[in-house]
């Protein structure tokens, strides 16, 4: 936020500035989504109070997408639509925490994720991860961090901010842990369908079918360019869902009703745009990662999901810059571009850099960027 605050300054100074902060897609919502939120605003039955848990229409079409999706069955029942996806996550953590439980939380990780679980009165424990690993938590660092007051692991695939996915192995091994230990699984597959070598990232609950401690949050922000219409859900047991219901009942209540006929346009029309979004980005992901690896000082792995590149800056700093949160500083002031420290997302040392922006102002706030190390 700070980040977008200074370069709005400059902007209105009159400067030149690149942003590769955005956490969302830079693609208009589908104009067949759009018309569905139109005609829907224009009917009376809009125009009221609506059921918290969500229409009983979308429930069931989402149902339908995680069965499709994440490839687990589920009915109406276990879904519940929230504000965005964010509210999902909120609700979960307080509906399965007690005050001192102990939630799991590899980092990177979203700066969403510790707030939520503190505000139920959880206690965030970091795992981290490394390049080494492609940024993916293993059942060894789970084991290294288990207590007896573990409660949950929160497991998002793919990632922001490092773009990295877990294979249905990797979930599967992950899963049977989460068994033995007797813990829940909070899945975010809020970025499933912009994974890039295989297309959708595939869900824990499907990988590991002896697990029944899950929940799902998802959402049409990603997929398709809706992140300020604020429709997300969660997915998982009937109890878990009716307590997160019960929880937004008396926080929000319903869902705005215009915003959820918009998300059943989205997740039971068509399906082109999205795949015409992923194509978009696969193409500015490659883009970035070769010009970001060619900057001297700075090392990356390539991401194969969301539409982040997260590389270790460790090369720049020194004399000239104490961390990544003043190297970040300095770009913007100095290259007119935006990016965001790794510190946010607990990994100091590292930048995240969004390319859900176009090819040329990738080329030439990359180049700028490299221009302050005389290098590419």
């Amino acid at each position: 936020m700070a980040t977008n605050t200074r370069a709005r300054e400059l902007v209105a100074e009159g400067r030149d500035v690149i942003s590769f902060a955005a956490g969302e897609p830079d693609f208009p919502t589908p104009e067949h989504i759009v018309a569905a939120a139109t005609r829907a605003a224009r009917d009376p039955v809009h125009h009221h109070y609506t059921a918290a848990a969500g229409h009983p229409e979308l429930r069931e079409a989402v149902a339908e997408y995680t069965r499709r999706h994440s490839e687990v069955e589920v009915g109406a029942a276990e879904v519940a639509i929230t504000n965005g996806a964010k509210q999902a996550v909120f609700n979960t953590f307080a509906a399965i925490l007690d005050p001192g439980d102990e939630v799991l939380l590899p980092a990177p990780y979203w700066v969403t994720y510790p707030a939520s679980v503190k505000l139920a009165g959880g206690n965030p424990v970091l795992v981290k991860t490394t390049p080494a690993t492609s940024f993916k938590v293993t059942v060894e660092d789970l084991e290294a961090a288990v207590t007896e007051r573990t409660r949950a692991l929160v497991l998002v695939s793919p990632s922001n901010p490092t773009g990295a996915f877990y294979r249905e192995e990797e979930l599967k091994t992950i899963g049977e842990w989460a068994i033995s230990n007797r813990v829940w699984v909070v899945a975010d597959e809020i970025y499933q369908r912009l994974v890039y070598p295989t297309g959708i990232a595939p869900s824990i609950a499907a990988a590991s079918p002896g697990l029944e401690t899950w929940i799902l949050i998802n959402g049409v922000a990603k997929s398709y360019a809706m992140t300020g219409w604020r429709v997300g859900w969660m997915v998982g047991p009937r109890d878990v869902v009716d307590a997160g219901v019960r929880l937004q009942s008396h926080a929000t209540s319903n869902v705005n009703n215009i915003a959820q006929a918009a998300a059943l346009a989205a997740v039971t029309g068509p399906q082109e745009t999205v795949e015409q979004m992923r194509a978009a980005f696969d193409r500015r992901r490659k883009l970035m990662f070769d010009l970001v690896s060619g900057i001297e000082g700075i090392s990356c792995i390539e991401p194969e999901g969301a539409f982040y590149v997260f590389p270790d800056v460790t090369g720049l700093l020194g004399s000239r810059f104490a961390d990544a949160v003043e190297l970040s500083e300095a770009i913007l002031e100095d290259a007119g571009a935006a990016v965001i420290p790794g510190d946010s997302f607990g990994a100091p040392g590292f930048i995240r850099l969004s390319y859900a922006t176009g090819d040329e102002d990738i080329k030439t706030g990359l180049g700028r960027i490299a221009g302050m190390f005389g290098s590419l």
